[in-house]
């Protein structure tokens, strides 16, 4: 159907591509819920199977998370879907040619949290105990914390690595957003403070992501509505230091921005695999301006936040090179 079809056609539905985890399914039906509801038309979620979704090695040795986006953005770039839903977290943070993020609604809790045999926390594990996470990030978190613990690489939706729990693993760490995504949140044994435990940058938001050459009014219109401009600048700053650290989704890094009382504050962290060493940098701004002008100046925070963690040495503790950014 071309372009001028849809302007034409108020009444098609939209078509929402979405990969088909359970966790996928509901944040985007989420999406589409209120997508359908800004432009009065039905939304239909169209299922799109990723080489992240079928193969089980590590998401180091298959390139970073950026896996999961990249068979979403060929449908897209065919016009066999109309808009995506990302997590955010997976999304390299390069352009990819053709496709903008149009909207990026309001965020959900960006920390990570344990879930635990005994209702453990961190701090009363047994020692040597086993914690399962696929994240190098918070591989190097929790020996940083506990240099005792085995930190087990696992992948699997979010019902496979809960099921570890109560078999061969004393704990995983998840974020808390996809558990409150599922209602399984309350098995969380403990929230993980972003203060000692930055997440990663985008973590717990999502991202809309169309055609740059979208002609289709009445959605680009909608999407504008459930925009969250806050939102859109904190992460666009996290995004901002992991691509001037030159760092894919799945680098050992954590990011914090926060808006408060029109101060855009940022923190990021780089750690050595191991959790042996890390660097942490903090830059704010005051936002002023137009929107344009507050998002130039959260990009310029990120930057210099990254400015700073090279200059500290953040780049001999990891390998932050990564063409997937």
């Amino acid at each position: 159907m071309t372009a001028a079809a849809h302007q034409s056609d108020p009444v098609r539905p939209i078509r929402l591509g979405t990969r088909a985890s359970r966790l996928a399914v509901a944040q985007s039906q989420d999406v589409a819920d209120r997508l359908a509801k800004a432009a009065g038309r039905p939304v239909e979620l169209v299922t799109v199977t990723s080489e992240g979704d079928t193969n089980r090695a590590s998401l180091a040795s298959l390139g970073g998370t950026g896996v999961f986006a990249s068979a979403l953005r060929e449908a897209l770039v065919a016009g066999d879907v109309d808009v995506l839903v990302h997590s955010l977290k997976d999304l390299p943070t390069a352009p990819y040619p053709g496709l903008t993020i149009a909207a990026v609604p309001k965020r959900a809790d960006a920390r990570d949290v344990l879930v635990a045999r005994n209702a453990a926390t961190i701090d009363t594990l047994p020692e040597h105990a086993k914690v399962g996470t696929g994240s190098p990030r918070r591989a190097a978190q929790l020996k940083a914390k506990r240099p005792d613990l085995d930190v087990v690489d696992i992948r699997g939706n979010i019902d496979t690595r809960l099921a570890r729990v109560h078999d061969d693993l004393d704990a995983v760490v998840l974020a808390a957003a996809g558990l409150s995504r599922i209602d399984r949140l309350s098995e969380a044994t403990e929230l993980l403070d972003l203060g000692f435990w930055p997440s990663a940058p985008g973590q717990g938001a999502l991202a809309i992501e169309t055609r740059a050459d979208e002609s289709d009014r009445n959605l680009v219109a909608a999407l504008r509505k459930i925009e969250h401009a806050p939102t859109r600048l904190t992460v666009s700053a996290e995004r901002q230091v992991l691509a001037k650290l030159e760092a894919g989704c799945s680098a050992p890094i954590g990011a914090t921005a926060i808006v408060d009382a029109e101060m855009l504050l940022v923190s990021a962290t780089v750690y050595r695999p191991d959790g042996s060493e890390y660097r942490t940098a903090s830059h704010a701004a005051v936002l002023d301006g137009s929107p344009a002008d507050r998002l130039a100046e959260a990009l310029e925070v990120g930057t210099r936040v990254a400015a700073e963690l090279l200059e500290n040495g953040a780049g001999d503790l990891a390998d932050l090179a990564d063409s997937t950014k």
